[in-house]
């Protein structure tokens, strides 16, 4: 299933913070930073804490268990850019009050997929509220 689902309404996601939503038996940390909307895979891919709990800052997220540092708009690792490492991105749209997001279909869809090394995001959405 490749449509959007809705995760949660404008208003429900501080500025400067994320909050973890099960979409398509993945878990996703949605997050409002510098007024967008950004989505990537919940766990980091370290040792699977919830990026969701991490400090945000700059359109990143720090990873509350060993400080790694992940781009919210291409899931890159920030510490270290050209290890390739990464964490998967998705889409986001807000409609109406809706915070929707979209995971593309995987055959072997699992809680923490390994993204393609070209991943990356759609343009974030606006806070709209």
């Amino acid at each position: 299933m490749s449509d959007f689902q809705t995760v949660a309404k404008v208003g429900d996601i501080p500025e400067g913070e994320g909050r973890s939503f099960p979409v398509n038996g993945t878990m996703v940390g949605v997050f409002l930073s510098a007024g967008r909307y950004l989505a990537i895979n919940d766990f980091c891919p370290h040792m699977g804490a919830s990026l969701a709990e991490g400090h945000v800052e700059d359109n990143a997220v720090m990873c509350p268990w060993h400080a790694w540092r992940f781009s919210l708009q291409d899931g890159t690792w920030l510490d270290n850019s050209r290890s390739g490492i990464r964490t998967a991105c998705y889409e986001v749209r807000v409609e109406g009050d809706a915070i929707q997001v979209r995971i593309p279909p995987s055959p072997t869809a699992t809680a923490n997929p390994t993204p393609s090394p070209a991943a990356s995001c759609q343009p974030p959405s606006t806070h709209a509220g």
